[in-house]
C-alpha cells in the first residue's frame, strides 16, 4: 500500500490532484498530514501497514514537487527521482467525466514510444513504486481499468497522463514535468 500526503499547508488545489491521485491510482490511501512532521508520516505509514509514501509539496500555491519515499522503523528514506511540477490539470478539468460508480481497481504503465532514456529511466522508477505492470499499447486494453503514460510534451517537458479503458478517454490527472532530479539526498 502507498500512503499519499501533502506538504503541511496544502491549498485547495493540492488537496484536490491528491484526491483524484488516489482515485486513480489502486492501493493508494490519502490523509490528510496536518501538522505530522516526517517522522510522524513515517509511524503513520507503519500504523497503516504502507511501505511506500507518496508526498506532494506546495509551490506558489500549487502542486510542485513530488517526493517518493520507501518506509522502514528507521524513517522515510527518499527514493528518486524528484518530480518537479510544471503544471496539474485537475480530473474536474476533463470534460469525458468517469462513469459514476466506477473505480479504478487496475492500472497499467503504457510503454512510451519515445527514444529518450530519461522517459525510460522515469517509467522504470514509476513501474518500481506503484507496483504496476508496463505494458504495449495494445496490451493494456486486457486486465486493466486504466492506463498511465508518460508523453512528450512541446520544449521537451514530459506529461504523466491516465485514461480509462477499454474508451481510452483521458480522466485526469494530467501531470506536466518541468525537470527530474535523480540524485537525491537522505541526509538531514
Amino acid at each position: 500500500m502507498i500512503l499519499l500526503t501533502t506538504s503541511r499547508r496544502p491549498t485547495k488545489a493540492i488537496r484536490t490532484f491528491c484526491r483524484d491521485l488516489s482515485h486513480t491510482i489502486p492501493n493508494t490511501l490519502r490523509i490528510n498530514r496536518g501538522k505530522l512532521s516526517l517522522e510522524g508520516v513515517a509511524e503513520k505509514a507503519l500504523e497503516v501497514n504502507a511501505e511506500k509514501v507518496l508526498i506532494v509539496e506546495r509551490w506558489k500555491g500549487g502542486p510542485g514537487k513530488i517526493q517518493f519515499f520507501n518506509v522502514s522503523e528507521k524513517g522515510l528514506r527518499l527514493i528518486p527521482p524528484l518530480i518537479y511540477l510544471k503544471r496539474v490539470k485537475l480530473q474536474r478539468e476533463f470534460p469525458e467525466a468517469k462513469p459514476k460508480g466506477r473505480g479504478i481497481k487496475s492500472l497499467a504503465l503504457a510503454v512510451s514510444r519515445s527514444l529518450s532514456v530519461e522517459v525510460k529511466k522515469l517509467e522504470d522508477a514509476l513501474s518500481k513504486f506503484f507496483g504496476i505492470q508496463i505494458v504495449s499499447y495494445e496490451e493494456s486494453v486486457k486486465g486493466y481499468d486504466a492506463l498511465m503514460q508518460i508523453m512528450p510534451e512541446q520544449q521537451g517537458f514530459l506529461a504523466v497522463t491516465f485514461r480509462l479503458i477499454p474508451e481510452m478517454v483521458e480522466v485526469g490527472p494530467r501531470i506536466g514535468i518541468s525537470h527530474l532530479i535523480w540524485e537525491v539526498d537522505n541526509e538531514g
